[in-house]
């Protein structure tokens, strides 16, 4: 019968295996880079138009209330503090 070293064996195959995988991202890596560029080609990105219409809808009232609201709130949280 034929000897056969398994730990060769292992070596051939581990090394036949993990080329695959290398050969197969590679290919992945440049099929994704292609479809990248092709997406680029034919669906161009439009810019987005900036506009700035916010307007704060607040008045000096509101302001008053929300002044009023914040100092109640940190009076209370510092009286239950102690």
């Amino acid at each position: 019968m034929e000897e056969v070293n398994l730990v060769s064996e292992a070596l051939k195959f581990m090394a036949l295996g993990m080329g695959i995988v290398f050969l197969f991202l590679a290919v992945m890596i440049f099929a994704l880079k292609l479809q990248a560029k092709l997406i680029a080609k034919y669906f161009p990105e439009k810019p987005k138009e900036v506009t700035n219409t916010w307007k704060p809808n607040t008045t000096n009232e509101d302001d008053k209330n929300i002044i009023a609201a914040i100092t109640a709130a940190i009076i209370h949280h510092n009286n239950n503090k102690g």
